[in-house]
């Protein structure tokens, strides 16, 4: 069996995890492939001597995402190369996958109860399928010149009826990805496809950059278009449709939007096809400005222009916005229902979104959720006991995960994580809830928040920098009497655009933790009517004139010292020279210096991604990655390192095929001391420890 397996997990102490578990886990080393953390000795001297898990651990024991959700392998054997295409469970539990190489598994047991799961291939000479649904005893998957049925008609467990439900027109374009289905209650199926590349997104194909309704004769009704790479959709609580996008010409960041008949979502290449009958959408593709003007300005002038209903910032949340799962567990994986799930391609992530509707339309906030999967993310199901599986693929596609594939299982282990549950727009700002009671002090404390406007170019280019940020002040807060919800008065509300919160001042009531997640994007598309919060006028905060960029990095010279001190005559006592990989680790993973010694670090970086390196005190390497994390749109600008007396030395970012050095002087106190990348999604495997001697 392959040999990623961690061992079979005891389904059971997941899902029953007692409190004196949660603490303990603070203090064991964490990675992905561990098991379920057991209390030691010392945890439950504490509890039966009644101290505080606060007092005892302090505020760099926080809990991280790893106590609330378990990442958990479900074993490959070493001969299926299961890169996930598509992925959908069946009646009984198990679970049906298509992958990029033309096969169809399906998995028995995936859970794991009776030891590790068996593969039964189902079908294959598929053109590589990028989805798959289970439909009435049949299996349909999208591959890429078809939407084929795959029945098993004489139940031996084989597919033997391959039936072509609809071929459609491909000009032989490697980009020319077609997804789905997903069917609707009267029956017809819905499909998105892809469009083409020639060093730019291109309609090769009729309906290439179009969703597609298709009966179940055949028959094609076009729905809307605008599409680029529309690599996932789903349905929401209410029944409407949302597909996930990625950046790239004329999409300035990944984003979900919600598509109706007749939406144009602003790619204007699929509009070649706008005459052909049948199509809803009388655009053409010269009707579309291509001034940069941000998307919802242009909008104003071209109501057929559907803005996304929730942004995801590039390169903060995401790089390739993939699967999208609707939370139907009924508070089975935590306090989330109704809300949507969505993964990431290229950081290996989920995100959280939740919407609400506005003046009739969809908006709403992205959270930060789980990150730390062993490669890129495409499907998401829920499985019968209310977990999360993942399909995962990376092959061309390259992700923060290191492996090729991968199918896991993400497990809530019944303790609520404190987080912001949901965001809501207000008239003069906005109102959080939170999954636990707050600190009422902190959450009335303005200075808990931060918030910041910023919006994309609307172009033909591929992406776009952030432009029009401006900051939004949170001049007011009213507390919930049992603190679960916060109201903020804001100032520089801008209709269209998207804000940043942070609430990092913001802290539980009983434990005095911050939140898991202290940051999200919410995209302002309306601002509602309504009453204002009334603010007394002597808790007003007062205006502070702020500098024109005070996001930029306070360097302290002994922290990040890139030439050789004059001082050091001799040179460097040690130099070690670390690479980073295309596997997504330092080259160099334990080094030895002499307390007190003079040490040179050269990073190089031989990769196609950014990355750096820093030094931080022993047993602090997680928090201060979660601390890069939560830096949100200051993270770029600070190469990603927080400000924090947990960190010692660093680099900054380092681009492709550049190096840099770093000069310190080793601690005087011996110990071990990690090293770590903290650009966003790699933080889990680039890691390495200095241990400092005694000279």
């Amino acid at each position: 069996m392959n040999t990623k397996l961690s061992g079979k997990m005891n389904m059971d102490m997941i899902l029953h995890k007692n409190r004196i578990n949660f603490f303990s886990s603070a203090i064991q080393s964490r990675n992905k492939k561990q098991g379920i953390p057991r209390p030691g000795i010392f945890i439950l001297i504490i509890f039966l001597i009644g101290m505080s898990p606060l007092a005892t651990f302090g505020q760099s024991d926080l809990p991280s995402e790893s106590d609330y959700y378990q990442i958990v392998d479900v074993p490959i054997p070493d001969d299926i190369m299961l890169e996930v295409g598509g992925m959908d469970l069946m009646p009984d539990g198990r679970l049906a996958v298509c992958t990029r190489r033309g096969e169809v598994w399906i998995i028995e047991d995936p859970y794991q109860q009776n030891g590790e799961p068996e593969y039964n291939l189902f079908a294959e000479g598929l053109h590589e399928p990028l989805g798959l649904t289970y439909r009435d005893g049949s299996i349909y998957v999208t591959q890429r010149t078809e939407i084929t049925r795959l029945t098993d008609t004489n139940g031996d467990e084989r597919a033997d009826e391959y039936k072509t439900i609809w071929i459609r027109p491909v000009s032989g374009n490697y980009h020319e990805y077609f997804y789905g289905p997903l069917f609707l209650p009267n029956g017809d199926m819905l499909v998105t496809v892809n469009l083409g590349w020639i060093g730019h997104g291109a309609s090769l194909s009729k309906w290439d950059g179009w969703m597609l309704q298709i009966s179940p004769e055949g028959e094609v009704k076009p729905l809307a278009t605008g599409l680029r790479s529309p690599a996932a959709f789903a349905l929401n609580k209410n029944g409407d449709i949302f597909y996930a996008e990625n950046q790239g010409d004329w999409v300035g960041s990944g984003n979900i939007t919600h598509l109706e008949e007749g939406d144009f979502a602003g790619n204007p290449e699929g509009l070649r096809w706008s005459d052909v009958s049948g199509s809803p959408i009388s655009l053409k593709p010269g009707d579309v400005p291509d001034t940069g003007s941000p998307m919802h300005e242009v909008a104003q002038e071209l109501p057929e222009l559907k803005t996304p209903s929730v942004w995801f910032p590039h390169g903060v949340l995401g790089i390739s916005t993939s699967g999208i799962l609707l939370d139907t567990t009924g508070g089975n994986f935590g306090p989330f229902e109704d809300q949507l799930f969505v993964g990431d391609q290229g950081q290996s992530k989920v995100m959280r979104v939740f919407q609400e509707k506005v003046n009739g339309e969809y908006q709403g906030v992205v959270f930060p959720f789980r990150e730390g999967f062993e490669s890129g993310i495409l499907r998401l199901n829920w499985g019968l006991d209310h977990s999360m599986f993942l399909g995962m693929t990376s092959r061309g596609w390259s992700s923060t995960g290191k492996e090729l594939y991968g199918l896991q299982q993400l497990v809530w282990n019944g303790e609520t994580p404190f987080e912001i549950k949901e965001m809501y727009a207000k008239p003069d700002g906005f109102e959080l809830t939170f999954t636990k009671p707050v600190d009422r002090e902190s959450a009335a404390d303005p200075s808990s928040y931060e918030i910041t406007g910023f919006t994309y170019h609307y172009h033909s280019t591929y992406g776009s920098d952030i432009i029009n940020q401006e900051d939004a002040e949170v001049t007011y807060v009213q507390v919930a009497e049992d603190g679960l919800s916060a109201r903020l008065a804001v100032d520089n509300l801008r209709k269209g655009y998207v804000h940043e919160i942070k609430a990092e001042g913001v802290t539980e009531a009983e434990t005095g933790y911050p939140l898991l997640h202290a940051v999200g994007y919410y995209t302002l598309k309306n601002i509602p009517e309504g009453e204002q919060l009334k603010v007394p006028e002597e808790q007003m905060q007062e205006t502070n004139e702020v500098a024109e960029d005070d996001t930029s990095q306070d360097i302290d010279s002994h922290k990040h010292q890139t030439t050789q001190p004059e001082s050091w005559t001799s040179g460097p006592d040690k130099t070690i020279t670390i690479s980073a990989t295309d596997a997504m680790t330092f080259d160099v993973t334990d080094f030895e210096v002499e307390a007190g010694s003079k040490v040179r670090i050269m990073l190089k970086n031989p990769t196609d991604l950014l990355h750096n390196l820093l030094i931080v005190e022993p047993g602090q390497l997680e928090a201060v990655a979660q601390s890069a994390l939560n830096m949100g749109l200051d993270g770029p600008k600070r190469d990603y390192v927080p400000q924090s007396d947990n960190v010692l030395f660093y680099t900054s970012l380092v681009d492709v095929g550049d190096s840099q050095s770093i000069y310190f002087t080793a601690p005087e106190q011996p110990d071990e001391y990690p090293y770590v990348c903290t650009f966003p999604g790699h933080w889990q495997t680039m890691q390495g420890v200095m241990t400092v001697t005694e000279n």
